[in-house]
């Protein structure tokens, strides 16, 4: 595990739940109407854990829980509503545009590379390639929990 992973590590653990296992975390931008802001985004065994950060890779807020019921809707780069679409998508670009909205009406439009091809050590590498892949598959296996 390099530096990059150890940091993103050490912001969302303290957001894990006793027996949690975490599968991967990748850095993301998350933008909003006027700015863009630095997270985390930590796949776990239950859930998608957002963690805002500072530049210098620390907590900065509080974290944001995404179980698949409170995902009401989401979408990446063209991919529908479809959950295994979207871990394809997520999977396949260099970079992904991810956008989430709750059941509760938050909506996340999360940006991400995939640390993969000539340049993808400038994209986070090994760990990113791996919290990228995790996220994947976690939308992958689940369905909405509506269906």
């Amino acid at each position: 595990m390099g530096e990059l992973g150890d940091k993103l590590r050490a912001a969302v653990e303290p957001a894990l739940e006793a027996g949690e296992q975490l599968r991967g975390v990748c850095v993301a931008t998350q933008q909003s109407m006027f700015k863009g802001r630095q997270v985390a985004i930590a796949t776990t065994d239950r859930r998608l854990i957002v963690q805002p950060m500072t530049r210098k890779f620390e907590p900065d807020g509080e974290p944001i829980s995404l179980p698949p019921e409170r995902i009401a809707d989401v979408s990446a780069e063209g991919a529908g509503g479809n959950w295994p679409q979207i871990g394809a998508a997520i999977m396949d670009g260099a970079a992904v545009t991810l956008k989430m909205k709750t059941t509760d009406g938050e909506k996340l439009k999360l940006m991400m590379m995939r640390g993969t091809g000539p340049l993808g050590g400038l994209g986070g590498g090994e760990e990113q390639r791996g919290g990228v892949q995790a996220l994947g598959e976690w939308f992958r296996e689940r369905g909405p929990a509506s269906a």
